[in-house]
């Protein structure tokens, strides 16, 4: 079964109030991106890897990235459009023709693991579409005018990371039918949910942290620290 792999890098990561893209700061020494990169291709789970970066930053990509760390990987690069949902669509558009299942991942998840990467490729060939998730720790409480208007069982909440994988097929109709329709989703799942399709969870990790503000970083190392001092 061929699976593709679609990096998301091409967010700005305002939050990050940083002088370049988030996902070229330094972790430990080496580029967000670079220990994002590192797991998708050691776990031998992908037969193509597809980087959708942001406009003029293909040549950063390849001097911060790719020719320091990953010389010998073949990798697709395509530029982004102004919202994650359009960077997704273009990179759907330079799939391989063998492509069966794609996997959609955050750069700026470095955390994450072949474990969590194959629960998803398993839970896409199984139902068509799957996202890796968590229970969710916190009391969640609706606000409304300022005021709590409700307390949301805990039981039922997942938070919800990336990876997602898909069907190709499915994941192609989802994103036609949201720019048919002017439709836009939070994330990839919600336009399969938009179709009416179904949507499993897989089991995800707290640890697969999105890095988005600098207190991230210091988190991410730390988490990086403690698998070192494991292996």
């Amino acid at each position: 079964m061929f699976v593709s792999a679609v990096i998301a890098a091409a967010g700005k990561g305002k939050r990050m109030q940083s002088y370049i893209n988030k996902q070229y700061l330094p972790l430990l020494g080496r580029p967000i991106l670079a220990w994002t990169l590192e797991v998708f291709f050691a776990s031998g789970l992908f037969h193509e890897v597809i980087v959708v970066v942001a406009p003029g930053e293909k040549q950063l990509l390849r001097r911060l990235v790719l020719e320091p760390y990953f010389m010998g990987e073949e990798v697709k690069i395509v530029v982004g459009g102004a919202e994650r949902q359009h960077s997704v669509y273009n990179a759907l558009n330079s799939l391989d023709p063998q492509a069966k299942i794609v996997c959609i991942h955050d750069g700026a998840r470095p955390l994450v693991t072949a474990a969590i990467l194959e629960a998803a490729i398993q839970g896409a060939s199984r139902c068509g579409a799957a996202v890796s998730a968590v229970p969710v720790k916190d009391t969640i409480k609706e606000e409304r005018h300022g005021f709590v208007a409700t307390t949301i069982p805990r039981s039922q909440l997942r938070a919800v990371h990336t990876p997602q994988c898909f069907e190709r097929s499915l994941l192609e109709r989802a994103h036609q039918e949201a720019r048919n329709s002017g439709f836009c989703g939070t994330d990839d799942a919600s336009l399969v949910e938009h179709l009416g399709e179904k949507v499993c969870f897989t089991k995800g990790s707290y640890e697969n942290i999105k890095v988005t503000t600098p207190e991230d970083i210091l988190i991410a190392e730390a988490f990086l620290k403690q698998r070192r001092v494991k292996e």
